[in-house]
C-alpha cells in the first residue's frame, strides 16, 4: 500500500481519476459502451509506461459502468448495455422526483460491488495461474480453443455466426510473418503488413468506427433535464434495506464475472431477477424500487473486477473490456497469463491498486459530474460523432505516425459496421486476433515436439480435458439453439 502513495504510486492514482473521469462521460452518452470508451483511448497509451496505461484503461471500464447509469435513470436510454437493467426502476424513480436518489443508490452499489470484486479479483487470481504454469504447448494449444470455443458459443445467439466471427479473426491472424519459418504470408508485398495486423487496430476498427457508423443511422438522443441534477448519497437505514439486493448482486455478478462471455448485461439481468425474489416487497419492482437499481448496478461493478480473472491467469478475456485491456497488455509486450505473475508482478499489482483507486475516484468524481455529464449528452449527436472520429483518427495515427494504419482502422470499421448489419457478432473476431498467434504456434510447437503426431492432444491430460470441455460448451450452445428455434 505504501508503493501506492509513492512518486510512481502518485502517478498511478492519477491516471487512475482521469480513466474514470473518461469512462464516465463515456458511459453517460447512449451507444458508447465501456469497451468503446477504452478502445478510444487505447492508442494513446502506446508511448506510456505499462502500469499506468494498464490501470488508465482499467480505471475507464469501472467509471463506464457507472456513467451507463445516468442516462438509465434519468432519460430511459441505457448508457451501457450492463445499465438496462437499472432503466427498469431508475427511471421510474426519477419520475417520482427521486432521479439523484436513484443515481446516488447506484453510485454506492457500484462502489459495494466494484471492491467485493476486487477482493475476489486478488484472491482467485494468483492461484488460478500457478495451476496454469503447468501447462504444455499441448495445453496451451487446448486453452486457446476453448477461449475460441467459449466466446463464440456464448455471443449473438447463433454458434453458427460466432464460429464465421472467430474464423474471420483467425485469418487475420495469419497476416504477417510466419512465427516459426519467418516466411511472409498475406502480406500482398506490402512492407507495412510483414509485422501482421496488430490487435489493436483491429479493437478501434471494430468497436470504435464501427460503432460510429451505427449512430449515424440512429436517431438522437433523449434530452435529460437540468432539475435532475442533484445527487442524493443513500442514509444508514437505506443501506441497510439494499443490503440483500447488493449481496445478491455481488454474488451473481462474481459468477458471471470469472465464466468467459457472460458479462455485466447477464449480470445485471440476473440480480435484478433474484432480488425481486427474495425482496420483502417484490411487488414494487418495476414501480421505482430503490432495491430494483441497487442488485444490477452493484452486480454489473462486481464485473469489471471479475471479468479479469480468466484474463490474468489464464490470458483469455471474458468480455470485450477484457479483450481491450489484452490489447493493452500487448501493447507493452505483456502477455496475460501465468507467465504475466512471474515477469512482471509489478504490473499485476499495479493494476490491482489502480482498481482500488478507480473505485474511489468513481464515488468523488460521481459526486461531482452530473452536471457536466448531462450537458455532454445534450451536446448535438452529428458533433459527438465528428468530434469522436477526429480522436480515433489522432490516436491510431499517433501510435506509428502511418497514414496505413489510419486507412486501415478505417477500412476494418466499415467492415465491421456490414458484420454488425449481418448480424456477425464482434467479440468472437477479437478473440480469434488476439488468440490466433497462442493458437497456432503451440499447435505447431505441439507437433514438433512429438514428431508430427497429433496424438499429444490427447495424451496431455490437461489438454484433453479442456479440449473435451470446448467441445462440451460448443455442443451445448448447439442443443440449446436448436431448441430455441423448434
Amino acid at each position: 500500500m505504501a508503493a501506492l502513495f509513492s512518486g510512481d504510486g502518485l502517478v498511478t492514482i492519477l491516471f487512475a481519476f482521469a480513466g474514470c473521469l473518461w469512462g464516465i462521460f463515456g458511459g453517460a452518452l447512449p451507444g458508447i459502451s465501456p469497451s468503446i470508451a477504452m478502445a478510444l483511448l487505447l492508442p494513446f497509451t502506446y508511448g506510456m509506461d505499462p502500469i499506468p496505461a494498464i490501470v488508465l484503461l482499467a480505471s475507464v471500464y469501472v467509471g463506464a459502468e457507472y456513467g451507463g447509469s445516468i442516462p438509465a435513470i434519468l432519460i430511459r436510454t441505457p448508457g451501457t448495455n450492463a445499465s438496462a437493467a437499472t432503466t427498469i426502476d431508475g427511471y421510474e424513480m426519477a419520475r417520482q422526483g427521486k432521479g439523484g436518489e436513484a443515481l446516488g443508490i447506484s453510485l454506492i452499489s457500484g462502489l459495494v460491488g466494484g471492491l467485493f470484486g476486487l477482493v475476489v479479483l486478488v484472491l482467485a487470481t494468483e492461484p488460478l495461474a500457478r495451476v496454469a504454469l503447468a501447462f504444455t504447448p499441448a495445453a496451451y494449444f487446448a486453452l486457446a480453443v476453448l477461449g475460441l470455443s467459449v466466446i463464440a458459443s456464448l455471443s449473438g445467439g447463433s454458434l453458427l455466426k460466432g464460429v464465421i466471427g472467430a474464423g474471420l479473426g483467425l485469418m487475420v491472424a495469419t497476416v504477417g510473418t510466419d512465427p516459426v519459418s519467418g516466411v511472409p504470408r498475406f502480406t500482398f508485398d506490402s512492407p507495412e503488413l510483414l509485422g501482421g495486423i496488430r490487435p489493436i487496430l483491429v479493437m478501434v476498427g471494430l468497436f470504435a468506427v464501427a460503432e460510429m457508423l451505427v449512430q449515424i443511422g440512429e436517431p438522437p438522443w433523449a434530452k435529460a433535464e437540468a432539475r435532475d441534477t442533484r445527487l442524493k448519497l443513500p442514509g444508514f437505514g437505506m443501506m441497510r434495506r439494499l443490503f440483500r439486493a447488493q449481496a445478491i448482486g455481488c454474488g451473481i455478478g462474481t459468477f458471471e464475472g470469472v465464466t468467459p462471455g457472460a458479462g455485466g448485461t447477464v449480470a445485471a439481468f440476473m440480480a435484478y431477477n433474484e432480488a425481486r425474489r427474495w425482496s420483502a416487497d417484490p411487488d414494487a419492482f418495476g414501480k421505482g424500487s430503490p432495491e430494483g437499481v441497487a442488485a444490477p448496478e452493484s452486480a454489473n461493478n462486481v464485473v469489471t473486477a471479475t471479468a479479469l480473472v480468466p484474463l490474468l491467469s489464464l490470458g483469455i478475456p471474458g468480455s470485450n473490456s477484457a479483450a481491450i485491456l489484452l490489447g493493452g497488455f500487448m501493447v507493452h509486450g505483456l502477455t496475460p497469463g501465468p507467465l504475466l505473475f512471474e515477469r512482471a508482478p509489478e504490473v499485476v499489482w499495479g493494476l490491482y491498486g489502480g482498481l482500488l483507486a478507480a473505485n474511489i475516484a468513481m464515488v468523488l468524481l460521481g459526486m461531482v459530474i452530473l452536471t457536466p455529464a448531462l450537458w455532454l449528452v445534450n451536446r448535438p449527436k452529428p458533433y459527438l460523432i465528428a468530434a469522436i472520429l477526429c480522436l480515433i483518427v489522432s490516436g491510431v495515427f499517433a501510435i506509428e505516425q502511418s497514414v496505413f494504419d489510419v486507412g486501415l482502422v478505417l477500412g476494418i470499421g466499415v467492415v465491421g459496421y456490414l458484420l454488425r448489419l449481418a448480424g456477425v457478432p464482434v467479440l468472437p473476431i477479437v478473440l480469434g486476433v488476439v488468440l490466433g498467434f497462442m493458437l497456432e504456434s503451440n499447435y505447431r510447437r505441439s507437433l514438433m515436439l512429438s514428431a508430427g503426431d497429433h496424438a499429444v492432444f490427447i495424451e496431455d491430460p490437461v489438454a484433453l480435458v479442456l479440449l473435451l470441455l470446448a467441445v462440451a460448451l460448443t455442443a451445448y450452445s448447439f442443443w440449446s439453439e436448436f431448441k430455441r428455434k423448434t
